[in-house]
């Protein structure tokens, strides 16, 4: 009988449990069928010559030495650069005011809906507004220049003010759901690590730059990412309120990647993107590296 059990236990020891991979079964269906493969593909396409017919005519790395020595493809990722100038260092510290600012603050939940509105609200209905209020003519924003008496600025007819706008754009329609992200940062810190440092004479100005900023900085390093793939994905911010112009000014590294699919240049277009990815990849691991420098100090 004792050997009976233990020859049991040992065969129930050896099952492999079918449960678990079973739940994570529809996950892995899915990540394949429509992320891995999709990435496969694309990076099998770039090194071929197709216009979505017909057999893959395979030509190597000429789509990439035609990308990395085409003037447009760097025209478009210095425009992405400028707007992630532009963009990603205001986004961080108006989203940290802000989430700092509405940490205590009373009705932060009034706020936060307030502030996330922008973020899922249609983004061509947007852009039309902004289109609207930027008119250099009509505009309520070049109005509001007049009756301080400052002179009328270009905002869609010139390469500056175009990148601007679309600038202020991105950024109104994405801060709020930084702010969202960072308030959940701050949500983890430990109230009696404040009150400890008020105990010790800490300011308010101390506190925040030696303990809020450095605790934090996890979380400012994701909606880094976050904004880096929003400003260097810009299609149709550009493309509604600029056109992508003036004389192709803000066409960024999205509407550039859009020509060669409206081309038909598949090939050229997943060389593209490949490029793109790899571009991406090294700007967000750079600032991240800045700020986990900051947090080892």
């Amino acid at each position: 009988m004792a050997t009976t059990r233990r020859t049991a236990q040992r065969v129930r020891r050896r099952r492999v449990p079918v449960a678990p991979y079973l739940f994570v079964a529809p996950f892995i269906l899915v990540f394949a069928g429509f992320s891995a493969y999709p990435i496969f593909f694309a990076l099998q396409l770039s090194f071929t010559n197709w216009h979505g017919a017909g057999a893959l005519k395979v030509i190597g790395f000429a789509n990439y030495r035609y990308l990395l020595t085409s003037p447009d493809f760097w025209q478009s990722m210095a425009t992405s650069g400028v707007l992630w100038l532009l963009v990603v260092p205001a986004q961080v510290l108006l989203a940290l005011v802000i989430a700092v600012a509405l940490r205590k603050a009373r009705f932060r939940g009034v706020f936060s809906a307030t502030l996330i509105a922008p973020f899922v609200t249609p983004l061509v209905a947007m852009a039309q507004v902004w289109i609207i209020l930027f008119d250099k003519d009509f505009g309520a924003v070049n109005h509001g220049l007049s009756t301080i008496g400052l002179p009328a600025i270009g905002w869609l007819t010139t390469a500056a003010g175009a990148k601007v706008t679309v600038a202020l754009l991105v950024l109104w329609r994405t801060t709020g759901y930084a702010v969202i992200l960072l308030l959940a940062g701050l949500s983890t810190i430990p109230s009696d690590v404040y009150e400890a440092a008020t105990i010790d004479g800490a300011g308010a100005w101390h506190q925040f730059w030696s303990i809020t900023v450095p605790l934090v900085t996890r979380t400012l390093s994701f909606v880094v990412v976050i904004g880096t793939l929003t400003v260097f994905q810009l299609f149709a911010e550009p493309y509604v309120v600029t056109g992508g112009g003036p004389f192709n000014a803000t066409r960024t590294a999205g509407l550039y990647l859009y020509k060669h699919i409206t081309n038909s240049d598949l090939g050229l277009g997943a060389a593209n993107s490949m490029l793109l990815v790899v571009m991406v990849l090294g700007l967000s691991l750079a600032s991240i590296r800045l700020l986990r420098s900051r947090e080892d100090s």
